[in-house]
């Protein structure tokens, strides 16, 4: 259905005909590594929530990558996770890095990042530069935002050079911080306005996380969705959609595709949740345990 303002309402039957392939005889090749990029001394969390995500998106392996410190809670709550250690020199780290995505089908950068680690903007630029599908997330929009008008050209070659379109994830507030001045006093239709705005600048594919989620791709196609509740709007809630989309992308689906069916799906578990727990008690970690029975509507 499209609403008065041209966006594509997501639904059930949208979600259910983009399902990526999973034949019988497939392997953990078969199924892709999504590399998640995250975590930091204070916000282990963050990139706890989006390993797990992307461990149940169905891909076949997933890569924590982060520095050392933050390691040990992703070994301690995702044992089905691989890891590697940041090196201290950012030269080393964006090497290290290299090799890992050689290996990787998918990157998702930015949950609990801290934007203040001079390893990271270099991580950004390669990952923007190398990655043929990524999400961009959190810490790492923190950094973008410094300097917008820098990461443009990058973030638009990637669609030239043939790669997928960068997904870029931001809540409002961090999209008023990309954007700058205009959009500090601005409204929510205005919001959506300057987010269709910027995913056409930037080539790239927005999702603005709010009530009534938006997502733009590349300006030129926009969906709306109208599903999930406020047990949603707890911090974590945005690290799980990114380890999910990660894993989407690690299955080959297209970028649009994913983003689509990763905001609904999110939303969907975060219903089932609320049903069960009720929106005051319930936890962005129950949202992760009810994936398998959003995944059983949707016939996916």
């Amino acid at each position: 259905m499209t609403t008065e303002s041209g966006y594509i309402t997501i639904d059930d039957s949208l979600v259910r005909s983009t399902a990526p392939a999973r034949p019988e005889d497939g392997h953990k090749g078969t199924f892709g590594t999504a590399l998640i990029n995250a975590g930091s001394r204070y916000m282990t969390g963050a990139a706890v929530l989006a390993v797990s995500s992307a461990l149940r998106s169905g891909a076949g392996m997933v890569r924590a990558y982060a520095p050392e410190e933050a390691l040990e809670p992703i070994a301690y709550s995702c044992p089905c996770a691989l890891r590697s250690a940041e090196p201290e020199d950012p030269s080393d780290a964006v090497r290290m890095a290299a090799r890992l995505l050689s290996k990787a089908s998918s990157v998702a950068i930015g949950p609990g990042m801290d934007p203040d680690d001079k390893r990271n903007e270099a991580l950004i630029l390669f990952y923007i530069q190398n990655a043929k599908r990524i999400v961009i997330d959190a810490g790492a929009l923190e950094i973008m935002s410094h300097n917008m008008p820098f990461w443009t050209p990058y973030l638009v070659s990637r669609v030239r050079s043939g790669f997928e379109p960068a997904i870029l994830t931001p809540h409002v507030g961090e999209f008023r911080r990309l954007v700058g001045r205009q959009a500090s006093s601005a409204s929510i239709p205005e919001l959506h306005n300057l987010c269709v705005q910027f995913a056409r600048e930037n080539k790239c594919i927005t999702v603005l996380k709010n009530h009534k989620t938006l997502i733009s791709s590349q300006g030129i196609k926009c969906y709306i969705n109208c599903v999930g509740n406020s047990g949603m709007a707890k911090g974590g809630s945005g690290d799980v959609l990114t380890g999910l989309l990660a894993g989407f992308l690690a299955q080959g689906m297209a970028a649009e595709d994913a983003a689509v069916s990763a905001v609904y799906i999110h939303a969907i578990a975060g219903d089932m949740a609320a049903e069960e727990l009720g929106e005051r008690a319930m936890l962005p970690t129950d949202m992760i345990g009810s994936l398998a029975k959003a995944y059983r509507r949707l016939g996916w």
